[in-house]
């Protein structure tokens, strides 16, 4: 299997080479064409840019094509891992505890006590039936809430709402500022129409607060025309952007790498299930060897 930061590195080899200057080796190479194209160089300054971001952009996408099917390999390894491991890591635990509880009744030693209770706490509990489900239901069954939400129903009857006196009054100010038919043009009007719309849903609402940030607002003026930047300067934002997507996705693609999961991957990439295989044979064997131990400390203390 190949590590997400493996596959991206030819990627990123080919962005280099398609953001270098042409004719960069060929400085003795000149020809009578050579001056013709310089007009078209100057009509088109950005197009070299334009050519990294695209290849930049290419080399991405790549890139999170791979971070992301490895992701979905390490989460169905997870899955499987627990499916089949569980179960018998919880034996061990089982095991190690009863084990240590055996030699403390035996010796009585307060450090053996101690380790007994030690063992005995890394032993999952049966989770009850409220963290099972996550707070939709308990012992008595689904909570109203979730009755609600499976049924498509409002949790809570809708409150009505009567707007305040200062409320009705900041309404009926703003409505009469900046209703649409006071427009000058087609802009105008746009901007008075989703104005009245805001201004409408905070008195439907009685909400009296945003009906003042709303009169202030409108008290303000329009917002002036944001600055656009040129062609160029939004390529090279687009590089910048897309180089922070990528140290972004590195370090997911390394948290993914060595995390425990992710290191068994790679110890068998063509083959995860012969790896499972390998880990259950280890763990019965230990499973085994547990039992063995606790059944003799048993048979001491009948003894």
């Amino acid at each position: 299997m190949t590590t997400p930061e493996a596959e991206h590195s030819e990627s990123d080899r080919t962005q280099a080479e398609d953001a270098r200057p042409q004719g960069a080796g060929d400085a003795d190479a000149h020809d009578e064409s050579a001056p013709e194209a310089a007009p078209e160089a100057q009509a088109r300054p950005e197009e070299r840019l334009e050519r990294a971001v695209r290849a930049a952009e290419q080399a991405l996408i790549e890139f999170e094509i791979a971070v992301e099917t490895f992701r979905v390999e390490v989460e169905n390894f997870s899955r499987l891992h627990h499916q089949k491991l569980g179960p018998m890591y919880s034996r061990l635990d089982e095991l190690d505890a009863q084990i240590a509880e055996a030699v403390a009744a035996r010796t009585g030693d307060v450090e053996d006590i101690r380790k007994a209770d030690e063992a005995r706490a890394r032993v999952m509990p049966m989770p009850g039936v409220e963290e099972l489900f996550h707070g939709w239901m308990d012992s008595e069954g689904l909570f109203p809430e979730a009755v609600a939400m499976l049924t498509d129903q409002s949790v809570r009857p809708p409150q009505r709402v009567r707007p305040s006196d200062e409320a009705r009054q900041l309404y009926r100010e703003l409505v009469r500022k900046a209703h649409p038919d006071l427009a000058q043009d087609d802009d105008e009007r746009r901007r008075r129409d989703e104005f009245i719309a805001r201004v409408n849903a905070a008195y439907s609402r009685g909400d009296e607060a945003l009906l003042r940030e709303l009169s202030e607002e409108w008290a303000a003026g329009p917002v002036p025309e944001e600055w656009k930047p040129s062609r160029s300067e939004e390529l090279y934002a687009r590089l910048e952007w897309l180089a922070q997507r990528k140290e972004l996705l590195t370090l997911v693609a390394r948290e993914l790498e060595e995390s425990a999961i992710g290191a068994m991957l790679k110890m068998a990439p063509e083959d995860p299930d012969r790896l499972l295989d390998e880990i259950a044979e280890q763990l019965l064997a230990q499973v085994d060897e547990r039992e063995k131990e606790l059944a003799g400390l048993v048979d001491q203390g009948l003894s």
